[in-house]
């Protein structure tokens, strides 16, 4: 079975699929946790826009799409701090985003098929630039996590506490919305922009049914999206399915498996 991973494009989507499993689970704990898991789907979104910009310009999408995303970040967490609620926010940069990609579509009609992979993923067709972005951009954000992760704790599950005690909670959580940027923006050529989300959410949800503290729950979710991730690549390659649907019901089936040991435990 593991002779599939002999093959240099297996290979590669190997080393993404790891990273981007580490990194989606890193900073889908804080998102869950903070109850702003449509964010995820929403920068995804979003990011679709700054993709069809790159394809319409012919530059590289996922740099169009991280700087899409980034300043889209920085504006949804800005718009919370005013009279409007969180959830309306990411709504509001949510439908730019697509209005975006919609027109450039109108424009243009060059792109469809290379727009249609990131909607869906394709984490076969990783190259080497993707790649080296790819770890480049979850190396930093990894290291980020680690610098702050006391901090960041901190805030997420006492916010005013931590302005009390001298935090610098607006930088902070701008920080956390750039990270989850940048998360969704590479994780896109994964799994897609469709799913991205699940990738974020699902892991870091299986991890807290049975996590006992903060540092279990990043540990146990990166173990469960590590292993979605080789299960994805190896039953797509055998049986001809879509990868990054295939690493995402690959999340689900986990997430069914830990609830249901869990309820039968508190049954018996």
């Amino acid at each position: 079975m593991l002779e599939i991973f002999q093959y240099g494009f297996m290979q590669r989507a190997l080393v993404a699929g790891m990273m981007i499993a580490i990194i989606c689970s890193a900073v889908g704990t804080f998102i869950v946790l903070k109850r702003l898991s449509m964010i995820g789907d929403g920068l995804a979104h979003i990011a679709l826009g700054g993709v069809a910009l790159g394809l319409f310009l012919n530059v590289y999408p996922l740099i169009s799409a991280l700087l899409f995303a980034v300043a889209s970040a920085l504006g949804i967490s800005r718009l919370r701090k005013t009279e409007v609620r969180g959830d309306v926010a990411i709504a509001i940069f949510f439908s730019a985003g697509l209005a975006v990609a919609v027109i450039l579509l109108s424009l243009a009609n060059g792109f469809n098929v290379n727009l249609f992979s990131y909607l869906f993923g394709s984490i076969l067709t990783v190259d080497e630039t993707d790649l080296q972005i790819i770890l480049i951009l979850g190396i930093l954000t990894v290291g980020a996590i680690i610098l702050f992760y006391k901090e960041l704790v901190y805030l997420t599950f006492d916010e005013e506490s931590a302005m009390v005690s001298g935090i610098p909670v607006e930088k902070l959580n701008n920080a956390l919305f750039v990270l989850t940027a940048i998360t969704v923006v590479i994780s896109i050529k994964i799994v897609g922009v469709l799913l991205v989300s699940s990738l974020l959410v699902v892991p870091a949800a299986t991890s807290l049914l049975i996590a006992g503290n903060f540092r279990e729950t990043i540990l146990f979710s990166i173990i469960f999206a590590i292993f979605s991730v080789i299960a994805g690549l190896i039953s797509s390659y055998y049986f001809n399915i879509a990868t990054g649907g295939a690493i995402v019901f690959a999340t689900i089936i986990l997430f069914v498996m830990v609830l249901f040991y869990k309820n039968s435990k508190g049954v018996a």
